[in-house]
């Protein structure tokens, strides 16, 4: 095993010397950076060829790998690491790179250059898909999957999916649009590409372990589903029937299945069988899908497997292991049949007499060309020339024996896959007639097969010319061959085997057909039934049970067998068991051929018998099934050695003719004139659609001519149209502006609206602040007058006091002066009468003293009359003074409300005039009280009165105006009513009771005579 460090090298090659065949691993890359430090490589894809791979490491560098030319090329440094990686099928110079930083980048291999980023994911990119024809492509990440345009880098849709159920796996099916979504509760669902509507979803098994679905593969043909996950347990799931067909129990080493691939082989026309899983120890094992057995495996526990990549023609394997390097594997090495060593080339010498002189042998060496244009040493020893006629008959060219190679195939149950061509050659005896196969194609390609592709599609356009070319080469040769639908069916087979040999491939088609399908063509075009009637014959006699079950059916031989024989098998068997079975075809009589075909029901003769729609048997005769090669093989020989002769085929049908050297033989085994017939009604078909193209042409100018009216016609009247339109148009348009002009102008007046209510809501709000203020203002000014009013009432509470005073003052004072007026008269009284007791009885002074006494009660009758006035005006005067008073503080009152009504009425859009009216308390005009006076006797003089100004001065006055009254407020003139009703009663009463004592004492005056001077006098 070759070990290839690249190192930082751009470009080299992969191998510096060429691999030695039989060896599985065929070289191992490393990369090796500074201080021998090996850098790991993370992903590997190969292209659609399969003989190039892409590779990325974990600094971010991506490399070319082409194994048919032994090179490899860095093509890009992305700085991150990969973390999926994948070719663009439609430009195969471009390649798809997921990055770590949750982005995909598109490069051209070629020119290094960055052709498209697209970004979108918010996780990690686990895989990229990307559908047959290139167009699409997705992307899968954990929490969500992608769709995206290939030729416009655009993300068409999205999948997003809950928390709670992940995404596993978003792929496309091969050679369909269908998309699969396989998701972490083992649902899978169908979606159609095109229009993405759900066209179906796999039944989660509710049976058995639960596998946890990790790892996915489909066979090329998108048929087969293979699905593995936590468990040594795999699912087949058939994606026709949408129904799990197959459980597969892996090998108790198998804990967890880490990946899943399909081995694709040339002839299994995208059905593969063998099936490659990657498991938790590193190590991959290939198994066959349908007898569950191991053919091989990969890797070990020492040289574990990370991942691996399996090329799309099914010849080289390449892992990534477990130390980050690459492994290319070959499959042909790997696989046990190709590890057998191939026979002898010294051929043993037999025949000829036991008395033979062994110096009549003449050994012969020369040098043939085999196939793969490869020279070999072939040494052919020539018996004598006289040998017997069985001898003669068993030898081939080449130096080959039958009889020996029949034993050789016996013995191992095929040929060596390196000497199979060569084998087949020589059994054959292909006369290789370069000039006549040369006439052939040189007539080109026949009619019949013009539109081949359109029948048959075939990806590779190598394969479908050489088909084309096989097939018109044999029309030419016989004309029935232009005729038989199921033709293309037998010879793509062998097309597809010689390839590279076109000519080789031509001439094993036609001794198939003149060998093994002797009398195929006799009731053309119906299936052969008497080939059919040979097979049915030899069932019947070796399983007469299954025959009558099919009987029962109402299954034919034309669908058991027919099947069979028109595709050579190529539709129930894998490449591999079709070899091993034409080998032992090639080898034996035609006839074993049908043999072959009985030995194949028979084998399968347990599903057959649990059959019973016709739909079941179209389904098992044109599909795989579960079958021992081997076994068949032995029935077939079994079949050949036990059937009687009188239903044997052998007796029907002739040995084996090989074709004639120079000029291919005649053949015409079939019916002539039923094909001359149809040769003779398609010549005619050819020609009535020769006249019908013609016609159709001439139909087509005139058309082409009345197109070409019509559009000019069309052209005016749609100008005329557009003309319309365009007015049309023009006038919706100016109808258009107009409304939107309407509109603006409403919108407008709707703005203006708008301001208007803001600025009187803004005005309002200023108002409103404002009326605030002023409440704020006249609050204060209520309180400053509540203040001036209990200051003005203390005030008059102590100018009334005052006057309560200076009123008992001059109370007290007139008492004073009634007392010394009474001590006074009292002692002018005793003087007097002490004068008159001294004088006697004189009548002068008597009269001198009546005559006083006289003057005396007139002095005393005018003082009286004095003070009675007096008193009137006094009490004329209290009660002008309380009118005066409840006239004011009513008129208070009224203001006072007035002013507060008006405060709550005035409106609130008047804010401007309220900022300029002054609201202002009128008071009613000031009306002097006038100071009571009292009056004495006449020698008592009344003290001074105040003057008017000092009157006033003394006198509460409510209604006197001060600039603290310029506003109205609303203010109450309850505080300190109580004190001031309070103090005028005290007053009025001490009032009451000073005009009661001198009442009283005026009485006590006039009571009796005798002491009626003295008493007024007193009073």
């Amino acid at each position: 095993m070759e070990v290839t460090d690249i190192g930082n090298k751009e470009e080299g090659k992969v191998w510096h010397r060429k691999p030695t065949p039989g060896k599985g691993v065929l070289v191992t890359v490393v990369r090796t950076a500074q201080q021998a430090k090996i850098v790991r490589f993370l992903h590997v894809t190969f292209d659609t060829t399969g003989d190039s791979f892409l590779a990325g490491d974990h600094h971010g560098n991506i490399y070319v790998f082409d194994i048919s030319r032994n090179r490899f090329r860095l093509v890009q440094k992305t700085g991150q690491a990969c973390t999926a990686l994948a070719f663009s099928l439609r430009r195969t110079t471009e390649f798809l790179v997921a990055l770590a930083d949750y982005t995909i980048k598109c490069f051209d291999k070629d020119t290094k250059q960055l052709v498209s980023w697209m970004r979108g994911h918010e996780g990690s990119v686990s895989s990229i898909s990307v559908h047959s024809s290139g167009r699409y492509a997705i992307s899968t990440s954990s929490d969500t999957a992608q769709l995206w345009d290939m030729d416009t880098f655009e993300r068409k849709r999205k999948l997003n999916v809950r928390q709670s159920v992940g995404i596993q796996r978003v792929f496309f099916l091969p050679l369909s649009n269908t998309i699969l979504s396989c998701f972490s509760d083992d649902s899978i669902f169908a979606w159609e590409s095109d229009t993405l509507s759900c066209k179906y979803q796999l039944p989660v098994p509710d049976c058995g372990p639960k596998v946890s679905y990790k790892a996915f593969a489909v066979t090329r043909d998108g048929k087969s589903l293979a699905a593995g996950g936590r468990s040594n347990l795999l699912h087949l799931w058939c994606l026709d029937s949408k129904q799990l067909i197959r459980v597969i129990q892996m090998p108790t080493q198998v804990r967890t299945v880490r990946q899943l691939d399909f081995l694709p082989d040339s002839f299994d026309g995208g059905a593969s069988q063998t099936l490659g899983v990657l498991s938790q120890d590193g190590v991959m094992r290939f198994i066959n899908i349908h007898t569950c057995k191991l053919l091989f495996h990969m890797g070990s526990h020492d040289d574990a497997i990370t991942t691996a990549t399996v090329s799309p023609n099914g010849r080289h394997v390449v892992a990534i292991m477990d130390n980050g390097s690459i492994n290319v594997y070959s499959v042909q090495s790997l696989t046990q049949e190709l590890n057998k060593p191939p026979p002898s080339r010294v051929a043993v010498v037999s025949g000829g007499g036991a008395d033979q002189d062994l110096s009549n042998l003449k050994v012969k060496v020369r040098s043939e060309v085999v196939q793969r244009g490869r020279q070999t040493q072939v040494k052919i020893l020539r018996p004598p020339a006289c040998f017997t006629a069985e001898e003669k008959e068993n030898e081939l060219p080449a130096g080959l024996n039958k009889k020996r190679l029949v034993a050789l195939l016996k013995g191992f149950g095929e040929y060596p896959a390196k000497y199979r061509m060569f084998v087949w050659r020589s059994l054959l005896c292909l006369p290789e007639n370069h000039a006549a196969y040369s006439s052939l194609t040189d007539k080109g390609l026949h009619s019949a097969y013009l539109t081949l592709q359109d029948k048959y599609p075939i990806k590779s356009h190598k394969l479908q010319r050489g088909l084309q070319r096989a097939l018109s080469a044999l029309a030419h040769w016989a004309a029935i061959f232009g005729e038989v639908e199921y033709l293309p069916l037998v010879a793509f087979p062998f097309v597809k085997l010689f390839q590279n040999n076109p000519m080789l491939c031509f001439e094993v088609v036609a001794t198939v057909i003149v060998n093994w399908g002797q009398h195929w063509f006799e009731y053309f075009p119906n299936p052969p039934l008497n080939i059919l009637s040979m097979a049915e014959n030899v069932l019947a006699h070796h399983d007469k049970e299954l025959l009558q079950h099919l009987v029962d059916c109402g299954i034919t031989s034309q669908l058991y067998v027919w099947p069979l024989l028109e595709t050579l098998f190529s539709e129930v068997l894998t490449r591999e068991e079709w070899l091993r079975l034409f080998d032992n075809i090639f080898s034996n009589h035609p006839s074993f051929l049908l043999l072959a075909c009985v030995a194949y029901i028979t084998c399968c003769r347990e599903p057959l018998l649990l059959c019973s729609q016709k739909e079941d048997f179209e389904y098992f005769f044109h599909h795989r099934n579960n079958l021992d090669l081997g076994a068949m093989i032995k029935e077939a020989y079994r079949l050949m050695g036990s059937t009687p002769a009188d239903i044997h085929p052998r007796t029907l049908l002739s040995d084996f003719t090989p074709l004639t050297k120079g000029q291919y033989p005649v053949f015409n085994h079939y019916p002539e004139f039923i094909v001359q017939y149809q040769s003779r009604e398609r010549e005619k078909i050819r020609l009535q659609e020769m006249e019908y193209l013609r016609e159709r042409q001439e139909v087509s100018a005139l058309h082409t001519d009345c197109v070409r009216r019509q559009a000019e016609e069309d052209a005016y009247y749609a100008q005329q149209e557009l003309l319309q339109n365009a007015e049309e148009q023009r006038r919706n348009i100016l109808a258009q502006e107009e409304e939107k002009l309407a509109q603006q102008r409403t919108k407008l007046a709707a703005m203006k609206r708008e301001l208007k209510v803001k600025e009187l809501q803004l005005l309002d709000a200023t108002k409103r602040r404002f009326l605030k203020h002023q409440q704020d203002l006249r609050a204060s000014q209520v309180q400053r007058l509540d203040q001036e009013i209990s200051t003005k009432m203390d005030l008059r509470e102590r100018e009334t006091a005052t006057a309560v005073q200076d009123l008992e003052v001059r109370q007290m004072e007139l008492e004073a002066q009634r007392k010394r007026l009474e001590q006074t008269n009292m002692q002018a009284l005793e003087e007097s009468l002490a004068e008159a007791c001294q004088l006697g009885l004189e009548s002068d002074w008597q009269r001198e003293v009546g005559g006083r006494l006289q003057q005396v009660h007139a002095q005393q009758q005018s003082n009286r009359g004095r003070l009675a006035e007096s008193h009137r005006q006094t009490l004329a005067e209290e009660e002008r003074l309380e009118d005066t008073m409840r006239d004011v503080a009513g008129r208070k009152w009224d203001e006072v409300m007035n002013s507060r009504a008006q405060l709550q009425e005035q409106p609130l859009s008047s804010a401007e005039t309220d900022v300029r009216r002054q609201v202002r308390v009128v008071s009613p005009p000031h009306r002097p009280i006038p100071a009571p006076s009292v009056r004495a006797g006449p020698d008592v003089r009344p003290g001074p009165a105040p003057p008017l100004k000092q009157a006033q001065t003394n006198m509460v006055c409510l209604n006197s105006r001060s600039p603290s009254e310029s506003s109205s407020t609303v203010f109450s003139l309850d505080r300190g009513r109580a004190q001031l009703d309070s103090s005028e009663r005290n007053l009025m009463k001490e009032i009451r009771e000073l005009r009661q004592k001198l009442a009283a004492r005026a009485r006590e005056g006039g009571s009796s005579p005798s002491v009626l001077t003295l008493s007024s006098v007193s009073q």
